[in-house]
């Protein structure tokens, strides 16, 4: 019997360049890129934590090599990844249960999208995760 799936012949050009690039799917691949990072992050921070089962000295080494500006900017960029993946993630939750989606309606041309219906939900969000993130940086940089 004859497999009727395609193979992905673009590899990672499919995943970042196939198909037509809109606003959500600018959003998609951005909601990927961040939550791959946090994973990175959440990986690395284990690794740093786990410093702390080999005794006092070795944890004040690992926290001496992940200080200083560079380590504080990363810091506020993986919050700031954090911002938009949470919220985004709501946002794509409301679709997917369909209340971002609207009613129903018999598919006859001209066909309707419900994109009309989602964009504005993809501003606020956008709006809501830059608000999120210029209030994080404030704390984080000038409330020490």
């Amino acid at each position: 019997m004859e497999s009727r799936v395609h193979p992905n012949r673009l590899g990672i050009w499919g995943w970042i360049g196939g198909g037509r690039w809109g606003f959500e799917r600018y959003l998609y691949a951005l909601h990927r890129v961040t939550g791959l990072g946090l994973l990175l992050y959440f990986v690395l921070h284990i690794f740093v934590t786990s410093a702390r089962i080999l005794g006092p000295d070795a944890w004040a080494q690992s926290m001496a090599r992940v200080s200083g500006p560079f380590f504080r900017v990363g810091e506020y960029l993986v919050f700031a990844a954090f911002a938009f993946h949470a919220v985004n993630g709501i946002r794509l939750g409301l679709i997917e249960l369909g209340f971002a989606v609207g009613r129903p309606i018999e598919p006859v041309y001209p066909y309707a999208t419900s994109v009309g219906r989602q964009r504005p939900l993809a501003l606020v969000m956008l709006v809501l995760a830059g608000a999120l993130a210029v209030w994080g940086g404030y704390n984080f940089f000038f409330m020490d």
